[in-house]
């Protein structure tokens, strides 16, 4: 028996130093079976292989980074406004050309000028206006005149007096004391002289003369004047 057991174990240290000997001369482990763990371990000694997927990468396509290429046009916000790069300066910064309102007077500084063959002394105030040249009485107010009529004067022997005169007295249904004649709307500015419709002269024209008076033959302007005159209006008699 011991010698049955000593060739057992003989054989045993052998195959054990052959394997041994085989990886060494390959430099790769040998293929036998014996260098596998011994199937008599427990099974629960060998830890399992962690798994080597795991560590892989995810090929998911949210882990992959864009391979869009960036936009090469900037937004239009990042435009600079056109209004900012003009070279031309906005009208507002050039200085005014304009001359100020205050170099020149006021044109109301100036007295106005005649109208016509108006003279000067008619037109400042309140006038009648009478024009022995153009035999037209024109009424102004503050040098605009207003409206004209035709007039008639008194004879050389009886002239209506010439000059700068003013109403001293109205008198609508007058009648000359010294004349006994009728003269509606008088307006008297020269002692008995007076400004007044006459029905001589509206019938007869200037075929005849008046006393010395001025005559009016226009009796809807003569009422007109009578009703707007006022007493210190003044009566310019005068030939242009």
């Amino acid at each position: 028996m011991a010698v049955a057991v000593a060739v057992v174990l003989a054989a045993s240290a052998c195959e054990s130093g052959s394997s041994s000997d085989s990886s060494d001369a390959k430099g790769k482990p040998g293929t036998s079976t014996s260098a596998a763990p011994s199937s008599s371990a427990p099974a629960s000694a060998t830890p399992p292989a962690p798994e080597t997927t795991s560590a892989a990468p995810s090929t998911s396509p949210s882990a992959v980074p864009s391979t869009t290429a960036p936009s090469s046009t900037p937004p239009t916000s990042a435009k600079p406004s056109t209004s900012a790069t003009s070279k031309k300066p906005p009208t507002s910064t050039k200085p005014s050309t304009s001359k100020p309102a205050t170099s020149k007077p006021p044109t109301t500084s100036k007295p106005p000028k005649p109208a016509g063959n108006l003279d000067p002394r008619c037109m400042t105030g309140r006038a009648m206006c009478v024009d022995k040249t153009t035999r037209k009485l024109t009424w102004v107010i503050n040098g605009v005149p207003q409206y004209s009529f035709e007039v008639r004067f008194g004879s050389k022997e009886l002239p209506t007096r010439e000059g700068t005169f003013s109403v001293q007295s109205k008198s609508r249904d007058h009648v000359s004391t010294l004349y006994h004649t009728p003269m509606p709307y008088a307006m008297f500015f020269s002692g008995g002289q007076a400004v007044h419709y006459s029905p001589d002269f509206a019938a007869n024209g200037y075929n005849g003369a008046s006393h010395g008076c001025v005559n009016v033959r226009n009796k809807a302007l003569v009422q007109k004047l009578f009703n707007e005159s006022r007493i210190g209006d003044k009566v310019i008699v005068y030939r242009s």
